[in-house]
């Protein structure tokens, strides 16, 4: 699977999932739409030098996937670093999905992935209810992706080098709908799964050696709505007229700025 975002703006003020009041801070950009993500993401403020994150960590409970027969589909959520501008290639992440199988069962797993490289399954077991704690760390050209699910008291850490060229321009806390791949990059998005809400708590960052929050000063937070109904590329924009159904849009951030909810639109489509 392989997870690229698509922006398309969209005037702020009146948005499902972002209320009048965050939207209108100066460290909270217009929400963007994107064809598979939803959440947050923080990069450097609009004409600054780009940051250098190093560090993303959250926290968010496996949602259940509420499967039907006859119906596939998937919904991952995870942490990560780079992947929001439109010139990246690269995007270093690690969560957990809830899916949905054709025969109607849920399925549910955790992973790790260096894009454009393939995910790599975690051997974890993880089920609806677990709490999950992971952060993706990148020193130089050294990554390392750790998950521990404080339920199980279970946990996962790999390093990996690697000589590609890593994206540390933002991090992101994102509910996605996962893409499937072919050939020449031509990537197709699942069905979201009706998770119902996932909540990302704990959220936390580190840019250009400062730690913050969400709604660190420092840095701008860009709200990200999911509709399966966006088809623009990099760097096209919408028209704020144009109405879109959405399948998963982001609440406004915790006053603390280290948490938000993202909720599943069973409507959307």
């Amino acid at each position: 699977m392989l997870r690229l975002l698509t922006t398309v703006a969209v005037l702020a003020a009146g948005v499902v999932g972002v209320s009048s009041a965050a939207a209108s801070r100066a460290d909270i950009v217009p929400v963007q739409v994107s064809s598979n993500w939803a959440g947050y993401a923080v990069s450097a403020p609009d004409g600054a030098d780009p940051f250098s994150f190093g560090d993303v960590t959250g926290t968010w409970v496996v949602s259940a996937a509420n499967c039907t027969l006859a119906s596939s589909s998937s919904s991952a959520f995870w942490v990560g670093l780079g992947g929001l501008s439109s010139s990246s290639s690269s995007l270093q992440q690690l969560g957990t999905e809830s899916d949905c199988n054709v025969d109607g069962t849920a399925s549910y797993s955790a992973w790790w992935e260096i894009v454009p490289a393939a995910v790599v399954p975690i051997k974890l077991k993880v089920m609806p209810g677990d709490t999950i704690t992971a952060a993706v760390v990148v020193a130089g050209q050294r990554v390392t992706m750790s998950l521990k699910d404080v339920t199980r008291k279970t946990r996962f850490s790999t390093t990996i080098t690697t000589a590609q060229p890593l994206d540390v321009s933002s991090a992101e806390w994102i509910a996605e709908a996962p893409s499937v791949c072919g050939s020449a990059n031509r990537c197709r998005v699942l069905p979201l799964t009706n998770f119902g809400t996932v909540t990302f708590a704990h959220a936390a960052a580190i840019g250009n050696a400062h730690p913050g929050t969400i709604l660190d000063p420092l840095w701008q937070a860009t709200p990200i709505q999911l509709s399966s109904r966006s088809h623009f590329g990099f760097g096209r924009f919408e028209p704020p007229t144009t109405t879109l159904p959405f399948d998963a849009v982001p609440s406004a951030p915790t006053a603390d700025g280290r948490g938000f909810t993202v909720a599943a639109q069973t409507s959307a489509g």
